[in-house]
């Protein structure tokens, strides 16, 4: 019998341009928004307060919390890109949300790995830049961010 560990990529494996489709996606459902939003201490009634929502013009509904949206995002890419292998995360940038993500809509996540570079100050890592992109259901863009992750080298003999 053969045993397969799942793992994130080694530095060596990370190819620039290549794109990665994570799937599953995860619909988004309204205990999400209502927990999250609550954990994170954001008290913003347009995550929580559907009378509230219904009224405000130009979405008339909840809207999910943005940074459920992002660590959704991120979080689908783990088991493809850095389970195992990701030394730290070292920043996120270039963040943004150009289309609400709603109660029912599914996030699809794809990466695309934008740079990498062996670590001048770190032997046996390297620093990799990842472009996340989150789509709903019907394709439209709801979240774009770019991630720098710090994540080790294939290990000698490997």
């Amino acid at each position: 019998m053969t045993d397969i560990l799942q793992r994130g990529l080694y530095f060596e494996e990370f190819e620039v341009g290549a794109r990665y489709l994570h799937r599953p996606g995860r619909t988004a459902t309204e205990a999400d928004n209502v927990l999250f939003t609550t954990l994170t201490m954001n008290s913003q009634a347009l995550h929580l307060d559907a009378a509230f929502a219904q009224v405000q013009q130009p979405f008339g509904q909840r809207l999910m919390n943005s940074m459920w949206t992002l660590s959704t995002m991120v979080g689908a890419s783990v088991g493809q890109l850095t389970q195992g292998t990701l030394v730290a995360q070292l920043g996120l940038g270039d963040i943004a949300f150009p289309h609400p993500l709603f109660h029912g809509d599914t996030l699809y996540t794809e990466s695309v790995i934008v740079d990498k570079r062996l670590s001048s100050s770190r032997p046996g890592q390297g620093i990799c830049t990842v472009a996340h992109t989150g789509r709903n259901q019907d394709g439209t863009v709801v979240a774009t961010a770019s991630r720098t992750v710090l994540v080790h080298c294939r290990p000698e003999g490997a």
